[in-house]
C-alpha cells in the first residue's frame, strides 16, 4: 500500500496532504478518489485513509482507521559531527529505516567549515522517504548543536549509556550487540572526517562517554553511523530485549 507522510498537527477526520505529498499521490502515482493509503505522522500514529479529492490543487483524505505504535524500549540518538561529505542522504534515509529516534549535528574541532544555520532543515526530506519505504511510524527529532562538544555533551548527560567509538584504538572493546540496543536510550558520537580532536576525546572520556572499536579499518563518517545504528537495531530485536 502507498504510504505517505502527514505531520501530527494536520491529522484529523479530514485532511489534506501537504503539497509534496500530495503532487507525489495526484500527479506521479495518479491515485483518484476511492483508493485506500496509508499514512504515518511520524510521532507513532498510522492510520488508513480513503481518498476524497485528488487533483493539481491538492489531495483531500478521510480517516478510516488508526493505530498508535509505542516508541520502542530501546532508543538510540546519533550524534555526527558536522561535515561537507556528499553522501550524507543515504545515511539520513538509513537512520530512519534502522530505527533511530533522534539526529544531532554538533560542531567539531575537526569539522570542515562553520555549521550553517539551517543545516539541520535540509535533514527532512531524506528522513521522511526513509520513513515511508520502511514502515517505521517515528520520524528521528533533529537537533543542532553549532556551539560544538560541549553542548553536546550536556544535552547527551541524561541518557543512560554514551558511546564513542572512533578509529587507531588499543584495549577497548568492540561495539558489540551486547553494548548495543539496550533498554533505555543510548548517545552514539561520530566524528567528522578529520577525526576528532584531542580535546573532544579528553572531554567525552571525562564526561562518561565509552570508548568502543570498529575493528582496525578507518571507516568514513556516514558509514561509521550506518554501522552503530545497525547493530542497535539488531541487538533490541533480539529475545529478552
Amino acid at each position: 500500500m502507498n504510504t505517505f507522510y502527514l505531520p501530527p498537527e494536520s491529522w484529523g477526520e479530514r485532511c489534506s496532504l501537504p503539497p509534496q505529498e500530495a503532487r507525489h499521490l495526484a500527479l506521479v502515482l495518479r491515485m483518484r478518489p476511492g483508493a485506500q493509503v496509508r499514512v504515518l505522522d511520524g510521532a507513532g500514529r498510522e492510520g488508513l485513509f480513503t481518498i476524497v479529492e485528488a487533483g493539481r490543487k491538492g489531495v483531500v483524505l478521510a480517516l478510516d482507521s488508526e493505530t498508535f505504535h509505542p516508541q520502542p524500549a530501546a532508543r538510540a540518538i546519533m550524534a555526527l559531527a558536522f561535515s561537507k561529505a556528499g553522501r550524507r542522504s543515504f545515511f539520513l534515509e538509513k537512520a530512519a529505516e534502522l530505527g533511530a529516534a533522534e539526529l544531532w549535528l554538533w560542531q567539531s574541532d575537526h569539522s570542515q567549515g562553520r555549521m550553517p544555520a539551517d543545516a539541520a532543515e535540509g535533514w527532512q526530506g531524506q528522513l521522511v522517504a526513509g520513513m515511508k519505504q520502511s514502515g517505521n511510524p517515528w520520524l528521528p527529532q533533529i537537533r543542532s548543536f553549532p556551539q560544538g562538544v560541549d553542548a553536546m555533551i550536556e544535552a547527551a548527560s541524561c541518557a543512560d549509556w554514551r558511546m564513542l567509538p572512533w578509529e587507531q584504538q588499543h584495549d577497548v572493546p568492540m561495539l558489540t550487540p551486547e553494548l548495543a540496543g539496550r533498554p533505555g536510550t543510548t548517545v552514539y558520537v561520530i566524528g567528522p572526517e578529520g577525526g576528532f580532536s584531542d580535546r573532544e576525546i579528553t572531554r567525552m572520556r571525562d564526561s562518561g562517554f565509552q570508548p568502543v572499536s570498529f575493528g582496525r579499518r578507518v571507516l568514513r563518517c556516514e558509514t561509521a553511523a550506518t554501522l552503530c545504528l545497525g547493530i542497535h537495531w539488531w541487538a533490541s530485536q533480539q529475545p529478552g530485549r
